[in-house]
């Protein structure tokens, strides 16, 4: 871990949550010294990762919660993880996207952040099952005023999830009846054994519609999400086209990647071509 003084709160988190993920546990005099802050400071680190539920505060220090199959965190706590990583990979990802598309957005902070990058993309369609996704169409029609150029946003109907997601047998039917050229689909998990998984399985159902209506799958994940696995699985990554994450997936799971879809694209570094196999990049 670095030890500079003026990392961001953001910054030291994560390199927190990943000391944290990689070793089964750290503690605060540990991380004092390596990211060169006061204890009090970690110890606020801690309390807001805490907070987010994304580790467990013990005596001195802080350890990995230990996840059900079946849990579910909320939009709220997973919006404030890996910030930089998703305003990275939603960059990349937008560059995929030519004007006049018809696209689909599924549910997630990833695509989230991504649909703020869209608003500028002129004459989309836009299909998706978030409740927030949708709200930042209109907020910015609302602000720039409806004119030509402005995005058709279909909001599928449904069950809200903890994650503002619309599920259900109501929004299964809505996107069955729809074709787009592009699914950007954010995910609980990914994983070669797993593929592509969920803790709920409402939502699982209808990210297979999603999945099943688009001809072409992209997935906008960033680097934690590899190797995590939830209840039901809803596609397998023969099914992917493209993976959009950012440089903290590591080379062994690049490598893994390369040998099942047909592009990787890791925001920040050079680009695989399309028409070629994904290599494991350099860190």
């Amino acid at each position: 871990m670095s030890e500079n003084q003026n990392l961001l709160a953001e910054q030291r988190r994560t390199l927190i949550l990943d000391e944290v993920r990689r070793r089964g546990g750290v503690r605060v005099n540990e991380l004092t010294r390596r990211l060169g802050v006061s204890d009090m400071t970690v110890r606020r680190d801690l309390d807001a990762l805490a907070r987010q539920g994304v580790l467990e505060k013990v005596h001195g220090g802080a350890v990995p919660v230990v996840e059900a199959s079946t849990h579910e965190p909320g939009f709220e706590a997973k919006s404030g993880l890996e910030l930089t990583a998703k305003e990275d990979i939603a960059r990349a990802a937008a560059e995929l996207v030519p004007p006049g598309a018809a696209i689909a957005l599924s549910g997630g902070t990833t695509t989230f952040a991504l649909a703020y990058r869209l608003t500028d993309v002129p004459d989309l369609t836009v299909v998706t099952n978030s409740v927030r996704v949708a709200d930042v169409f209109h907020a910015a029609q609302r602000s720039s005023g409806s004119g030509q150029g402005a995005a058709t946003v279909v909001l599928t109907g449904g069950v809200r999830t903890p994650s503002d997601s619309l599920v259900g047998p109501v929004a299964d039917q809505a996107i069955a009846a729809l074709h787009f050229d592009l699914l950007f689909l954010g995910v609980h998990g990914i994983s070669v054994e797993a593929g592509l998984s969920t803790p709920n399985l409402a939502e699982a159902e209808t990210n297979r519609r999603l999945v099943q209506s688009a001809r072409r799958v992209i997935v906008v994940a960033d680097h934690t999400k590899w190797g995590t696995v939830g209840l039901s699985s809803f596609a397998s990554l023969e099914q992917v086209d493209t993976l959009v994450t950012d440089s903290g997936l590591s080379a062994e799971a690049r490598a893994e990647v390369s040998e099942h879809l047909r592009r990787l694209v890791v925001a920040g570094e050079s680009e695989q071509s399309e028409d070629e196999p994904a290599q494991a990049a350099e860190a």
